[in-house]
Parts: C-alpha cells; sequence; structure tokens
C-alpha cells in the first residue's frame, strides 16, 4: 500500500510540472505572437563611447532609416521588419563603427551605436582634410565637431585607396597619432607634424622654436623618451633658444644645429588653406658655412635680432712663425680641424658635448 502512494505521488508530482512548462510555454508562444503582431512605435538611439566626442546625432542615425518610407520602420508591423537590413544600412556611416538594433518590451527599436574614434587628423598638400582611426581608416571631417588629436601636415595623395607607400606612411601615422594623444605632455608640446618629401617627420614645439627632425615613424616611444631627457639634461643646461635643429633620429644620440645669427628661413604659408610648399629640407650638413631651412608650419615665426658669433680663440689665424718652428709643429700633431656648429648629446652623459672633433691625419 505504501509503494502505491508513493508512485501514486510521484505522478501527481510529475503531472503539475508538465502542466506549469506547458501553460509557460503558451504564454511565452503567445507574447511573441502579440508582439510580432503589434507595430513599431517609436526609434530610439543610444551611443557608446565618449560623451564629448559625438560627432554625429541621434537625428543623424534616425534619418539613415526613415528617409526610405519602404524601410521606416515606425508604424510596421514587427515582423515585417528587417533587423539585420537596418544595421547594414547604419553601419555604413563613415562615423559609425558598430550599430545594434533590437526591440524591446515597449516595441520600440533600439539603436546601440559605437562611434569611430579619431587618432590623428591628416592634410594632404592640396589642403583637404580628414581623420583617421585606430584601424587606419578614413573618417570625414565633421561640421559639428572637431577633435582634439595631433595633426599630421603634407600628406603625398588625395587617393581613398593608398599604395602601399602611402599605406605605411598612414600606419605610422596612426602610431603617432596614438603614441602623442596617450600622453599629455607631448599633446601639449607637439602642436603639429609636417611630412617632408622623403616620407619622415619633423615638427616645432610650443615650448622653444627649434626643429625637431623625427626621421621615420618608428621606435617612437625611444625617440620621445631621449627627447624628454634632452629637455632636462641639455636645455636646461645650455638654454632653449641655442638650437636652430634637434635632430633625434639617429641611435642613443641627439644631434644639434646651433644658431649663427642668421634667422632660419620660412616658407610662405596661406593660412586659410594650410597647405604646405612642399620644400623638404636636406639634412643637417657637415660644413660650418651650411645653413639649415626650417620646413614649413602654421605657427607664427619669432625672429630675434641677429647676435655676433664669438670666434673660438683656436679657430683665430695664428701669427706668422718661422720656418723651423712651423716645421716642428707639423711633426708633432696635425693641424687642428675646424669648428663644426654641431653639438652632440648622448643619454646618460648629462651633458651636451660641444668640443671640436680632431680630423684624421
Amino acid at each position: 500500500m505504501s509503494k502505491t502512494a508513493t508512485i501514486l505521488k510521484r505522478l501527481g508530482i510529475a503531472v503539475l510540472w508538465g502542466t506549469a512548462l506547458t501553460g509557460f510555454a503558451v504564454l511565452l508562444v503567445a507574447a511573441i505572437q502579440d508582439k510580432d503582431a503589434g507595430k513599431c512605435k517609436s526609434i530610439l538611439v543610444k551611443f557608446e563611447g565618449k560623451d564629448d566626442n559625438f560627432f554625429i546625432e541621434s537625428k543623424d542615425i534616425k534619418s539613415l532609416i526613415t528617409k526610405d518610407k519602404n524601410l521606416n520602420p515606425v508604424g510596421k508591423s514587427i515582423a515585417d521588419i528587417n533587423i539585420a537590413e537596418l544595421e547594414s544600412i547604419v553601419d555604413q556611416d563613415p562615423w559609425v563603427k558598430n550599430a545594434e538594433i533590437y526591440f524591446d518590451n515597449s516595441r520600440q527599436l533600439n539603436i546601440k551605436v559605437t562611434q569611430r574614434e579619431p587618432v590623428a587628423r591628416v592634410f594632404t598638400f592640396s589642403g583637404n582634410s580628414f581623420y583617421l582611426d585606430g584601424a587606419g581608416e578614413h573618417i570625414p571631417v565633421s561640421s559639428r565637431y572637431a577633435a582634439r588629436v595631433p595633426v599630421f601636415t603634407g600628406f603625398p595623395t588625395d587617393a581613398e585607396k593608398l599604395q602601399k607607400p602611402d599605406s605605411l606612411l598612414a600606419a605610422q601615422i596612426v602610431d603617432m597619432g596614438t603614441y602623442i594623444g596617450k600622453d599629455p605632455f607631448w599633446m601639449a608640446q607637439v602642436e603639429q607634424l609636417m611630412i617632408t618629401d622623403d616620407r619622415r617627420f619633423e615638427f616645432i614645439p610650443k615650448l622653444g622654436d627649434q626643429v625637431i627632425a623625427f626621421g621615420e615613424g618608428t621606435d617612437i616611444d625611444k625617440k620621445f623618451t631621449k627627447l624628454l631627457a634632452f629637455y632636462k639634461e641639455g636645455l636646461n643646461k645650455v638654454g632653449w633658444n641655442n638650437y636652430t635643429r634637434i635632430n633625434i633620429a639617429f641611435e642613443n644620440e641627439v644631434v644639434c644645429t646651433r644658431k649663427d645669427g642668421v634667422v632660419p628661413l620660412q616658407p610662405v604659408i596661406k593660412t586659410d588653406s594650410l597647405k604646405l610648399a612642399g620644400a623638404d629640407e636636406p639634412p643637417i650638413a657637415d660644413s660650418e658655412d651650411s645653413t639649415t631651412a626650417a620646413p614649413a608650419t602654421v605657427k607664427p615665426v619669432h625672429t630675434e635680432p641677429a647676435k655676433p658669433v664669438l670666434k673660438p680663440a683656436h679657430a683665430v689665424k695664428e701669427k706668422a712663425k718661422p720656418q723651423k718652428e712651423k716645421e716642428k709643429v707639423k711633426e708633432k700633431a696635425a693641424a687642428p680641424a675646424k669648428q663644426q656648429p654641431k653639438a652632440v648629446y648622448k643619454p646618460g652623459n648629462k651633458s651636451v658635448n660641444t668640443s671640436k672633433k680632431q680630423k684624421t691625419p
């Protein structure tokens, strides 16, 4: 008798669970059918990302899917709305990185948009401008908002499909823009970077009037670390206005060109177009009389009156000496080399070496 009661009890419990599950399934199907039978009431757009970096607005996203009456979901049956097609349309906007669309219980169409985040603004030789995001994708300039990112001028082409050399250059721009944008000090110090004809980078810092020759857009962290060390250990001791050019492109050293009393040449800049002259600057010359021209820049030129150049004592011509004494001097050592207008700083020395070099006999 006890076994029969136990079996009946178990069967009763099973029947109750089965009835409950069946009722739940019926209610769920009915809710889905009711939802599908309902109509879309409205559209809600939500943005993901930085709140101060919105280059598009809700009305722009809504207009993408409502401007076509055949695609406009408002007032249509939810069962007849193709969500995948709407997502594809929103994704085509150049400022949209990703879009997710779904309906909530209130029959409202939700569009969650993730925007592209620019890392650099690029000006071409012709004056056109665009942004590059972290993936190297082109983003058009927005009329509503200007992103605070590093500016690069002198990009060699306006083509949307880049050739391999231009693609490599764009990748270096992305890397440099990303690095500078993440560092508050360099973001404040680097106003704009100029691309030379040989696809290298130069810039004039906001503090100081020297041309910083960066070289190729590689070893970015090493070069900026080396430049920062030179600021602390070099310029703080010898002065910030003693050099016209600082070259950090070399390995483990900084090569500087001292001022010679001549104002650096500055090309005429059209402030309304930011179009560069495109003139490339030759490498730092090894001769004493060479003059290096600063590249084009939109930064105003601060000129100073020329200062007299003090010649070192060893550069003054010696007075005539007897022939025998001259021969003795030649036998002891070769004639000293001319003073070079450069200073070489090597990290770790904590000093700027401006001593003259001896020529090889």
